[in-house]
């Protein structure tokens, strides 16, 4: 009887132990236990996707969005499209440094991903817009991007008996104009979502989803006294939706772009920008609201540095001092945030 309750007693504290060296402490003192399925993960589980009270998604909503969101003849010089900088094919941005707008000029932040922008509380790396309807006209309407005609625009939409159709299947006894078109667009682009990735898998008890490698991963990821990346990419998403300044290089340079502080004048703004979900990171490179990073193992020695500039960095960007191994395991798992890729049907434009 005796023998019984020691091996017991092992037992347990065995147990004990694998579920200890199993998990981590994030940066809220929460545990997080890393076994495919846990309770402890399921505040990494995406919600449904959430739109406003008038522009519940329909067949008819998407696909209209879809065309408008594709067609070239919403752009001044007739020759491009929201798709244009939003392709695809390189994870719903453009696989540039920065972006290029009307007449290719270079401009000077990066495209992000419309990937899971449907969550984000404001848009655009500053945070100007509220919402995807509100930001939906914004690149159309500045002549450095689209630069449209907003008149000719509308006037060429309610001409066209193919669009005329398809608004009044959208959104019926309804103009076409500049709030119909914002919302088919901002419609359209809360179905570009990901939520399928290995990771998710994971998250909902595939213990074959992630190596050993990206779960280990994870740990750093989450680890305060580690990668300390959950501290801003949080939650479900990957994101705060906050601002901070990342000590960029491009910080230090004269009159740097200051971010977030040109909408809210607050000091501790001063270059700072929207932290991005890192979901499908692995597919849209580079990185930085700069594009300064060209891999992500760039963005994990920016970091493991401290950045470059202190100049009014966040508080919570501070040297790492991570192995060799361990930036490596934090790669591999932001790698398993991508979701497997899919054939992207496209519309026929109304003629």
């Amino acid at each position: 009887m005796k023998y019984r309750t020691v091996v017991a007693a092992l037992a347990a504290f065995s147990a004990f132990a694998a579920a200890a060296a199993d998990a981590v402490v994030d940066h809220n003192g929460q545990t997080v236990v890393l076994e495919a399925g846990h309770a402890s993960l399921q505040g990494w589980k995406l919600p449904a996707v959430p739109y406003p009270e008038g522009n519940e998604p329909t067949p008819a909503r998407v696909e209209l969005g879809k065309k408008l969101f594709f067609d070239p003849r919403l752009s001044g010089d007739g020759n491009m499209s929201c798709a244009s900088c939003h392709n695809p094919l390189f994870g719903w941005s453009d696989g540039l440094p920065t972006a290029k707008g009307s007449k290719s000029q270079v401009l000077g932040r990066a495209t992000p991903t419309v990937y899971n922008t449907a969550y984000n509380s404001l848009q655009m790396w500053d945070g100007r817009k509220r919402s995807l309807e509100d930001q939906a006209l914004g690149p159309m309407e500045a002549n450095v991007e689209m630069n449209a005609d907003m008149k000719k625009l509308f006037a060429f939409l309610n001409g066209n008996a193919g669009y005329r159709e398809a608004f009044a299947a959208a959104y019926p006894g309804q103009e076409i104009g500049a709030e119909t078109v914002a919302k088919a667009i901002a419609s359209f682009e809360r179905t570009v979502v990901s939520a399928d990735s290995p990771f998710d898998r994971w998250v909902a008890g595939d213990r074959k989803a992630m190596t050993p490698e990206q779960v280990k991963g994870f740990a750093v990821f989450l680890d305060p006294k580690k990668g300390n990346c959950a501290v801003c990419h949080s939650g479900a998403n990957f994101t705060d939706n906050g601002f901070h300044n990342l000590g960029l290089a491009s910080f230090g340079k004269d009159n740097p772009d200051m971010g977030r502080y040109a909408q809210k004048p607050l000091a501790v703004l001063k270059g700072a920008f929207k932290t991005p979900t890192v979901r499908e990171a692995a597919n849209t490179a580079p990185f930085f609201h700069d594009g300064s990073a060209t891999t992500l193992m760039d963005v994990v020695e920016h970091y493991d540095r401290g950045g470059e500039v202190r100049t009014n960095v966040s508080k919570d960007v501070r040297p790492l001092g991570l192995t060799a191994q361990e930036k490596r395991e934090l790669v591999a798992f932001m790698e398993a945030l991508s979701t497997p890729p899919r054939a992207f049907q496209m519309s026929a434009l109304p003629r």
